[in-house]
């Protein structure tokens, strides 16, 4: 009786532990369908993502080109391989996806099957491979310097422990042609001066990423994610420049420089048809593969950064504002004496005279501020100012270069007595190489101004071309008053004191300028001058502007001349370019009046 009774205590007992085993069952089950299935808490996709390995790929940063498409600038994209050798040391095979008679299989590699492979896609001995992927170190570079298509071979073997890392390597094949203007990187990567500074989003373009999946043993998956996502190469940029005339005029202001002992010299050479800026060269030109071999400020574009009183360049300005007005012609005269005094300011001429009867054209062709003044003060103040302002005098010519300077042009109800004056032979008023150019150009063509250009375009990575569109041309005097100057300038070299300008075979019109140079501290006056030459050929039909710009030269001022280099770079310009030798009779204003 008593082992009967027995009996439904262990059938409970066997029920009771099969009902807690079922619901375990269940409690287990229904985790797992959590987990797997709906993955409520995503906690499979948070183990993914820790398993997950990136790799950046760098864009290729666009090159920088000129006009004909030789590079001034270029970024090379090469690869270092990294092995962790602790993963690859204690690897004796792994697996990875081939394809085997077009479907991919699963197949298993041995650890000296893949140290023979790397070897042979990096062209080096295997005992030496072997031994770079060999030991304990975390971070071992096994090769460096290796082309985008032999990183690509080596990622496909899926050796354990193997990533490439990308650098990118900026070189500038023509050294210190248009250095300043290309500019330079930062740490390799960063636009820090130049183009490379202002252009440096278009240029740089948008890296990649290679992403792949590492198990808990350091090995990569094999059937685990490997995405990858292309980098997007930065676009070119092609400019305006010439870099064969840009050595030239470079090797020219240089040598006139040395000469004369001088600060810094800027030449300019632009194309008066479209705006075009065919050379812009420095003086002391950095080389952007090694910048830090020139002072800092010898690294910008001083044509269009460093702003200077110009001197009786701008007396072209004030003639064209005369004639405009109708307040003046070329062939007028004018009775000037030894000194011109009004508003109580006297004003002088460079040479020593008597009372002079003179035209237009001969003030402007012997450079005379006290016949200048007669010209201008037949203009109110205001319309002087406005006049100026629209030759471009205080707006900064946005070529796309870092810290170009609009110059200084001061209200006219803030000038002096005497400021109110010099302002129209270019005293009182500061600009920059550049923006002198600019006020010539409109002059040679035909009175319309157009707006200076130094990049072309943007070349996309598919080789299409972006051209960069020109801004709205301004007509800024009419096309007779600009015929009018041309001639007044022409006139200053065939009949004038200008002829050292004089080109064989081509007419030529030019105008010189000359300013104090104050002293950098600011307070001590002056410290020496600013010599420049402007000019444009051929005059028959106005092509080129080329502009000569020293800064305080050492000697007398009054037997320095840039003529000789403006005539060297001109003649240059005009055999690049095979413009064809003049026709017409040149202008031969008269410049005395009779």
């Amino acid at each position: 009786m008593a082992g009967k009774a027995k009996a439904p205590s262990t059938t409970r007992r066997l029920r009771l532990g099969l009902g807690l085993m079922l619901t375990l069952l269940l409690v287990v089950g229904g985790k797992l369908f959590l987990v797997q299935g709906l993955d409520v808490g995503g906690m499979a996709e948070a183990a993914l993502q820790n398993r997950l390995t990136p790799i950046e790929l760098p864009a290729e940063r666009g090159s920088i080109l000129d006009t004909n498409g030789n590079v001034l600038a270029s970024s090379v994209i090469r690869y270092n391989i990294v092995v962790d050798q602790t993963v690859n040391t204690k690897t004796e095979s792994f697996r990875r996806l081939e394809q085997k008679d077009g479907k991919e299989e699963l197949v298993k590699v041995s650890r000296d099957q893949g140290i023979s492979e790397l070897a042979a896609v990096l062209g080096m001995d295997r005992d030496t491979v072997k031994d770079a992927l060999t030991g304990e170190q975390r971070y071992y570079i096994v090769a460096k310097d290796l082309k985008p298509d032999v990183e690509d071979r080596i990622s496909k073997l899926r050796i354990p422990g193997i990533v490439t890392e990308g650098t990118s390597k900026r070189v500038y094949p023509n050294g210190s042609v248009a250095g300043g203007i290309v500019g330079f990187l930062k740490d390799g990567s960063t636009g820090q001066a130049g183009l490379e500074q202002t252009q440096d989003e278009i240029l740089k373009g948008t890296p990649g990423k290679r992403l792949f999946e590492i198990g808990a043993d350091g090995l990569r998956i094999p059937v685990g994610v490997d995405q990858l996502t292309p980098a997007v190469n930065g676009k070119d940029i092609k400019l305006t420049l010439n870099s064969d005339l840009q050595y030239f005029a470079q090797q020219a202001i240089q040598s006139q420089k040395d000469k004369l002992s001088a600060e810094w010299g800027v030449i300019i050479v632009s194309d008066a048809k479209n705006g075009n800026i065919i050379a812009m060269a420095d003086t002391d030109a950095p080389d952007p593969n090694d910048p830090g071999k020139v002072a800092a400020k010898d690294r910008g574009v001083r044509a269009v950064t460093a702003a200077y009183e110009p001197g009786s360049v701008e007396k072209m300005i004030t003639a064209a504002a005369a004639i405009e007005e109708g307040t003046a012609r070329p062939l007028d005269h004018f009775t000037i004496p030894p000194t011109y005094t009004v508003d109580g300011q006297t004003f002088t001429d460079s040479f020593v005279h008597g009372t002079e009867e003179r035209t237009l054209a001969g003030i402007v062709g012997y450079s005379m501020n006290t016949g200048t003044v007669m010209v201008g003060q037949r203009l109110s103040k205001e319309k002087r100012h406005d006049w100026l302002q629209k030759f471009g005098i205080g707006e900064a010519p946005d070529i796309g270069l870092p810290a170009e300077s609009t110059g200084i042009l001061t209200p006219a109800e803030q000038w002096d007595g005497r400021q109110q004056y010099t302002v129209l032979f270019g005293q009182g008023v500061s600009q920059s190489t550049l923006q002198t150019v600019r006020a010539y150009q409109s002059i040679a063509n035909d009175g319309v101004m157009l707006q200076p250009r130094l990049i072309d375009s943007f070349i996309n990575p598919d080789g299409t071309e972006e051209k960069v569109p020109a801004q709205a041309p301004r007509q800024i005097v009419s096309a007779d008053t600009a015929k009018q100057v041309r001639d007044i300038l022409e006139s200053a070299v065939t009949e004038g004191e200008i002829k050292d300008a004089a080109i064989d075979g081509y007419r030529v019109g030019a105008k010189t300028g000359t300013s104090e140079s104050p002293c950098d501290d600011g307070k001590s006056g002056f410290c020496g001058y600013t010599a420049s030459m402007v000019g444009m050929a051929p005059m028959d039909d106005p092509r080129f502007i080329v502009e000569v710009v020293l800064q305080r030269p050492k000697g007398s001022i009054y037997g320095i001349t840039n003529g000789p280099v403006f005539r060297s770079v001109m003649s240059q310009t005009l055999r690049t370019f095979n413009v064809p030798p003049s026709t017409g009779e040149p202008a031969r204003l008269p410049q005395y009046a009779k």
